[in-house]
Formats: C-alpha cells, structure tokens, sequence
C-alpha cells in the first residue's frame, strides 16, 4: 500500500507537502457540512479500514480557503498514516498549474492552514446520537483551508521547503518515519455518509461529506 515517485530534482509542477487531515476517537470542534449540525467521531478502525483509500486521492481548495471545490484539484495524495490519534497525509502539490494558488497559500503561512477530509460511504453507529460516530467509511480526498474554517481546528497542513515528507505508505504504527534516507522523493486529505449515506463534506444521507 505504497506510492512511489522516481525522484526528480527541481520538478516545477511537482512540490511536496505534509499535514494532519484529522484526529481519529474525537469528535470535531465543529459539525462537518452535510451532517446535519452532529459533530463527528472518525473511529480508529473505520481509520484504519479506510487509510488506503487515500492513496491517489485529489487534495483540493477553495477561493477564500474556507471549504472544498472538488473542481480546484491542485495536488494528489501519495502517503498517508496514523500516528498516536493523527491522521498524517502527504503528497504532491501542482505548483507550477496553481501558481496564485500557491502565492496566496505562502501568504496565509503554515500555521494559518489546516486539512479537511473528503469520504463516502460512510456509516453512522446511531443516527439518534448528539455526535456522529463513523464506524465506516470511504476516503475519496481532501481539502486545504484555513483551520479556523475546519471541522477540526488542530490538522495542519505546510509545503515542504527542501525536505522529504512522511513515507509514501499506508501504516498504522505509532512511531513516525522521518530518517531521510529512508524518505526519498515521495510524499504521501476526505468526506462521511450515515448508515444510509452519509456524505463528508465537513458528512449526510446520501449526500457528501467533508470535515
């Protein structure tokens, strides 16, 4: 379960980045679009099932950094893990076909920016309860907006400047991989559906969701 890249230095179009796309056992600061005003829990094993549906999935933005347009695809997931209760992500970002994109992106900073999930499928253990627990579900990309706008205040996101991100795999350890040799050119985002069809556009029946 693991994408890799030849190495190409200087790629104009190809720049690496890094972030936390969202924390697995905790419900979100806020309710994710399309479910219904329920905050969310993203299970650890609905985590795990879903992780390698990750790999090949399109990162996207928005004008204003405040939500997804799966129409603005700027880059690609090639990595994804669980590290502790961290869902971390990386990839491959179109620099050169986004360039104002990645201007304003430089401006906000990395600690202005954060992830938000894209998923499918998705199963909600009680529709009845205050939070959503996601027993299930089916990764299909991500988003880059202000954390302030994310379901989950604490992901992160940041374009990696000279260095190697997480390896491009699908791993559930607890350790992070970070050695440089070990990491060469590779690099490795989601939306939840209730157990009709939950959705994740920050999740709903048989609708998206992001978080």
């Amino acid at each position: 379960m693991a994408v890799e890249f030849p190495a190409v230095m200087g790629h104009p179009n190809r720049v690496p980045f890094e972030g936390v796309l969202t924390l697995v056992d905790q419900p979100s600061d806020k309710a994710p679009s399309g479910a219904r005003g329920h905050r969310v829990v993203l299970t650890r094993e609905a985590a795990e099932t879903a992780l390698p549906s990750l790999l090949g999935m399109a990162v996207d933005f928005k004008a204003g950094w405040d939500g997804h347009d799966a129409k603005q695809k700027c880059g690609i997931v090639t990595a994804a893990e669980i590290d502790g209760d961290e869902v971390r992500v990386g990839g491959y970002l179109f620099a050169r076909d986004f360039s104002e994109m990645m201007t304003e992106m430089h401006a906000h900073g990395d600690e202005a920016l954060g992830m938000s999930y894209e998923l499918a499928d998705a199963h909600v253990s009680d529709m009845r309860a205050e939070v959503w627990r996601l027993s299930k579900a089916t990764f299909t990309g991500a988003a880059i907006l202000l954390r302030s706008k994310a379901a989950y205040r604490s992901t992160s996101f940041r374009v990696l400047r000279g260095e190697h991100g997480i390896a491009a795999s699908c791993s559930t350890r607890t350790r992070k991989v970070r050695t440089p040799e070990k990491l060469r050119d590779r690099a490795p985002a989601m939306r939840p559906m209730p157990a009709t069809h939950l959705s994740a556009r920050h999740g709903a029946p048989a609708a998206r969701q992001s978080a």
